[in-house]
């Protein structure tokens, strides 16, 4: 199984807003939702979802389970408490949203935990998020690479996080981008904005299809319909080799998101 490339994040988005994002990227075209506990958003995207009318064989829907339900005994309820926010029967992806604090749960714990997730059909696929090369090793041991479909971790233009991609490709795990954007950061770098203005893009669609050349999946979030119909025409972009060496030329290791207490050891 394979993950699609291209999906709606939801992170930061509430109440209505998250139901008119998801309502308005289904009608666009999108199929693939990413949401996770942590948000407190997954009943209101099960109802923008349930009111699409779309069937469910034609989406993609992930969550993230928190750190607190990372205990044998916790992990599944939750994820089952999750199936009934978002009105479905299964999830076609469950990730690890952060690692243990102070390995509090371990790794080995809570992906075996995951694993009978899968093996009970609450999920057709299991992986991790924002995991760095010891914690995939440390995962890997605990499942099998097979078992692991994605690390989905921060990586735009200004953190290219070089040494977690290598390693998860090395064993075949997709790497899945959020912030591709870093929050709009990079819409103003000059060297994206030349690109975008040669390929008369925007350059949110540049920096899209740079994750997407890479091999990456992406997740933008956005409540302005412009946005989101604009966003998935990243996919019809082809960077050329010398816009891609541009690109990869502005890595600098500028991490957005480190939260204290979660955050591992970055690599």
């Amino acid at each position: 199984m394979s993950i699609p490339a291209f999906g709606l994040g939801t992170f930061r988005l509430q109440g209505q807003v998250v139901i008119d994002s998801v309502s308005t990227a289904l009608e666009l075209g999108y199929r693939v939702i990413d949401t996770a506990q942590i948000y407190e958003n997954e009943a209101e995207v099960g109802h923008a979802i349930a009111a699409s009318g779309i069937a469910r064989e034609d989406l993609f829907i992930t969550s993230k389970i928190w750190v607190a339900n990372f205990a044998k005994d916790r992990l599944i309820d939750s994820l089952r408490e999750s199936l009934h926010k978002l009105q479905t029967d299964y999830l076609d992806l469950t990730l690890i949203h952060w690692p243990s604090p102070q390995d509090q749960v371990s790794v080995e714990e809570f992906m075996g935990a995951l694993l009978e997730a899968r093996d009970l059909g609450l999920t057709r696929q299991i992986g991790v998020s924002n995991f760095t090369v010891d914690l995939m090793k440390q995962a890997i041991t605990a499942v099998g690479a097979q078992n692991i479909a994605t690390n989905q971790i921060e990586l735009h233009p200004y953190l290219q996080n070089r040494q977690v991609v290598e390693f998860a490709q090395s064993q075949g795990i997709q790497i899945t981008s959020y912030m591709t954007l870093a929050y709009g950061e990079v819409l103003k770098d000059p060297v994206i904005m030349q690109i975008a203005d040669r390929l008369q893009a925007t350059p949110a669609q540049v920096t899209l299809a740079w994750a997407l050349q890479l091999g990456h999946g992406v997740i933008p979030s956005s409540t302005k319909r412009a946005n989101l119909a604009g966003n998935l025409k990243a996919s019809a972009i082809t960077l050329s080799d010398a816009d891609m060496a541009l690109i990869a030329s502005l890595d600098r290791g500028y991490r957005l998101t480190s939260p204290k207490g979660l955050a591992p050891t970055w690599d």
